[in-house]
């Protein structure tokens, strides 16, 4: 791929992906992007932040920069020779612009790259401004955005640029700890030094299409261990299948894109004039449901028609921009996750997704998640904990992916690492058994402050199919199976496993009534849990799940009773 600037003279230059002709005026009003194969051109750092940031928002922030030389470095050129020259080619003193200013009315720090500047190389001018721009970022609580394009490590300062790499990710760390939102801009190309320190360290990582990112560039690959790389590897496409980047945008998208992000993520639901009310017509009294044969709860909460995690997303979740990956080795399809506003309320969704044909269940793993997808649940409720928003999970799954790969990947450990992390997090989590609760698959999203059923939904420890073919030894007793599970939701609501039930229309393609009933739940629900502090919450959340089982059996002291 063509990385180098297009020239800026003449009416026509070549593509440096299809190789075509392009019209310079067409192309530059298309944010340099070829119209033919939508090939993204390098942007100068000033570009970027006149691109990003609202009109008349921008207030730069001035580098100083100084002649570093700590090595006195010569190569063919001494390197102060070399500053001066990237100084006068490009008008800038060094390889980053930062910048204070707004995305869509949300204020931000910027802090763009350069890859005209000596590539982009990360020296310690470099990486003090971008440490600046953290620490203002943090003194004034605003998100931070960062523009990747750089080569890696500047050569010529030695193991001093390889310092910048720990002092920006202290000071993105210092960030997390003061829960103000980071974002990465991934632009081609971002390797080593860059990759491995400030460019994958913030909490949303978003790529143009095509940009390269990784530790090591394919060169260095092929040289040292002379492996032969895969078509598209180290792309924007290629990380977003691994579970690295979180998603990729078109650059005319980008504003958008950004400007949701920031809006969602900015202000904290008190600071939000949101219309929350506890009134709905959640039913919480197990004698004000009729009893139901649990068999028929099974076959309707199977069915395809109805609702899924997507479709619930469109009808009751504004702004909501989808997250990706588990930033180790994979995306995972079966579980959908992202950020949005339900009632004007930022909030982070997460939820298994099935689909509606069979193309779509095969496509979703029938909406079992994988080891990639549990973690990515995790690495989005650690950010809604970051960042102090609600948690709202929507669940149906027959259970965790059981296959080879998945016990490979550690299945068990990744359900078993989000029950830990549930029972602390500090921030309101509502769960929502939408169709099939299966088993720890399930349970690994509903460790929950309130747990929600809708009417037609089941709840069990196994698949009812499972649970016959165990203990009956034949598949066809599942529906006894199921009634001796009592997996229905009136069985759930007496047992005290859930604490309400979502009323489910009659007819059950009437989904605008359907999520009007599933709104009125969820909004009663944080109307009730939000004015809770974090200690509040968690003491009563853990308080829910210790008291299951307590009268089942008693673990006596002997050693504190013979001390008595």
């Amino acid at each position: 791929m063509v990385t180098a600037t297009l020239p800026e003279t003449g009416a026509w230059l070549l593509c440096g992906g299809c190789r075509r002709m392009l019209y310079g005026k067409r192309f530059a009003r298309a944010g340099r992007v070829c119209p033919e194969c939508g090939w993204h051109a390098p942007l100068t750092a000033p570009q970027r932040i006149e691109s990003l940031l609202d009109p008349d928002s921008v207030r730069l922030l001035e580098i100083a920069a100084a002649d570093t030389d700590p090595l006195s470095f010569i190569d063919t050129r001494p390197y102060t020779e070399r500053l001066a020259g990237n100084r006068e080619r490009t008008g800038l003193p060094e390889a980053v612009v930062c910048a204070r200013g707004r995305i869509e009315g949300n204020p931000v720090v910027v802090a763009a790259m350069d890859f005209r500047f000596l590539g982009g190389s990360l020296g310690s001018t470099v990486g003090e401004a971008v440490t600046r721009a953290a620490e203002i970022a943090l003194a004034e609580r605003t998100p931070l955005l960062l523009v990747t394009a750089s080569g890696g490590a500047r050569m010529q300062e030695g193991v001093i640029s390889l310092m910048q790499m720990a002092k920006t990710s202290q000071a993105l760390g210092q960030l997390d700890e003061a829960g103000i939102l980071t974002v990465s801009l991934i632009t081609d190309p971002t390797f080593g030094g860059v990759a491995a320190s400030f460019a994958t360290s913030t909490d949303i990582i978003i790529a143009e299409p095509g940009a390269r990112l990784g530790f090591a560039g394919p060169r260095v690959i092929e040289q040292t261990i002379k492996q032969t790389l895969p078509p598209g590897f180290q792309t924007a496409e290629f990380l977003l299948d691994h579970g690295v980047v979180d998603s990729i945008c078109p650059r005319a998208e980008l504003r958008t894109r950004l400007g949701k992000l920031l809006s969602v993520a900015s202000r904290r639901p008190d600071d939000v004039p949101h219309q929350l009310t506890a009134d709905s017509a959640l039913i919480t009294d197990p004698a004000a449901l009729p009893e139901r044969d649990p068999w028929d709860c099974v076959r309707a909460a199977r069915r395809l028609t109805r609702p899924s995690t997507l479709d619930w997303l469109a009808l009751l979740v504004e702004d909501f921009t989808e997250l990706h990956g588990d930033r180790a080795a994979a995306d995972c399809p079966a579980l959908i996750a992202g950020l949005g506003r339900f009632e004007g309320v930022p909030v982070a969704v997460i939820g298994t997704q099935k689909g509606h044909t069979a193309d779509e269940l095969a496509d979703r793993n029938y909406g079992m998640p994988s080891p990639s997808g549990y973690r990515k649940a995790a690495r989005i409720m650690r950010l809604a904990a970051k960042l102090g928003l609600p948690v709202v999970t929507l669940i149906d799954t027959a259970g965790a992916y059981p296959g080879i790969e998945a016990e490979q990947r550690g299945q068990s450990v990744a359900i078993a690492e989000n029950l830990k992390l549930m029972a602390g997090l500090p921030v309101p989590v509502v769960a929502v058994v939408t169709g099939e609760g299966g088993s720890g698959g399930a349970l690994a999203l509903a460790f929950a402050d309130r747990v929600l059923m809708c009417a037609n939904a089941v709840y069990s420890v196994i698949s009812a199919e499972g649970c016959a073919a165990i203990l009956w030894k034949d598949p066809a007793a599942a529906p006894r199976a199921a009634a001796a599970l009592r997996v229905d939701a009136r069985s759930q609501l007496a047992l005290g496993v859930i604490d309400g039930v979502v009323p489910e229309p009659v007819d059950d393609s009437d989904h605008l009534a359907f999520a009007g009933a599933l709104r009125a739940a969820l909004a009663s629900t944080l109307a009730d849990l939000l004015p809770l502090d974090q200690m509040n919450l968690v003491t009563a959340r853990r308080a829910r799940f210790r008291r299951f089982g307590t009268e089942s059996a008693v673990l006596l002291d002997a050693e504190k009773e013979n001390a008595r």
